[in-house]
C-alpha cells in the first residue's frame, strides 16, 4: 500500500518510475528512438519473419514493439532527463521518410540489420538527441561517429545457422520507404515506452526524397 501511494504521488508531480532490470545489473537502459507507428513497415515485418527462421526464436516480434531506429542508448541516466530530451529533440518535427537499400550485419554477436541510404534529417536528430545529452553517457555504439543507422532484424542468431543467416545478409534487395512518424523514449528489458512524441506526416507525397 505504501508503494502504491508512493507511485500515485510521484506520477501527479511528473516522476516517472522505473523498475530494476535483472539482466542490465541494478539500474534499468534507456532509448531514444524513432519507430514506424502508422506505417505498417510491410517489407521490415517481412524480413523479420524471414530471418526468424535463423534464430532460437523470433526475436523482433518477441518484443511487441514496432520497426525502429534506435538514435541513442543510455545506462544508468535518469529517465527524466531523457524524456526532457525527446521533448526538446522532436516537438513541432515532422516524420522521417527513409529508404533502405541493403542488408548487413554486426558480429559477436551475429546481429542481422536492414540499413537506410544517408539522409540529411536523420543525422540532424542524432546530432539534435546528443546536443541535449552529453555524448559520454551513450553507449560507445550510438555515439556521434559511431552510430550505423539501422532497423534490427534478428538477434538470438543459431550458431549451426550463422553461415545462412550472413549469406542471407549479403543478397541484395529492391529499396523500399518506411515513414517513421513516432519517436519515443524506451526503459528495457523488456521494452517499456516512458513517453513519445507524433510526428507530423512530411509535406511531400510518393517516395522518400534522396539526400
Amino acid at each position: 500500500p505504501d508503494a502504491t501511494r508512493r507511485r500515485r504521488r510521484c506520477r501527479a508531480r511528473g516522476i516517472v518510475i522505473v523498475a530494476r532490470s535483472p539482466l542490465y545489473g541494478t539500474d534499468m537502459a534507456f532509448a531514444i528512438s524513432l519507430k514506424a507507428v502508422n506505417d505498417p513497415a510491410g517489407p521490415i515485418r517481412a524480413l523479420w519473419e524471414e530471418v526468424s527462421r535463423f534464430e532460437i526464436r523470433p526475436s523482433m516480434a518477441a518484443l511487441g514493439y514496432p520497426p525502429h531506429l534506435t538514435l541513442a542508448a543510455y545506462d544508468d541516466i535518469p529517465p527524466v532527463q531523457v524524456s526532457d530530451a525527446l521533448r526538446k529533440v522532436f516537438a513541432g518535427r515532422s516524420a522521417l521518410c527513409l529508404t533502405f537499400t541493403r542488408l548487413h550485419f554486426f558480429e559477436n554477436p551475429l546481429v542481422l540489420r536492414a540499413e537506410p541510404s544517408p539522409s540529411a534529417d536523420l543525422t540532424c536528430a542524432h546530432a539534435r538527441v546528443h546536443a541535449c545529452i552529453d555524448p559520454r553517457l551513450c553507449h560507445p555504439h550510438y555515439r556521434p561517429g559511431a552510430r550505423v543507422p539501422h532497423c534490427t532484424l534478428g538477434t538470438q542468431i543459431l550458431a549451426k545457422y550463422r553461415g545462412e543467416a550472413i549469406a542471407f545478409a549479403a543478397r541484395p534487395i529492391p529499396a523500399f520507404d518506411v515513414v517513421f512518424d513516432v519517436a519515443d523514449c524506451v526503459s528495457f528489458a523488456p521494452v517499456v515506452v516512458i513517453a513519445d512524441q507524433q510526428l507530423a506526416r512530411p509535406a511531400q507525397s510518393g517516395a522518400c526524397s534522396r539526400a
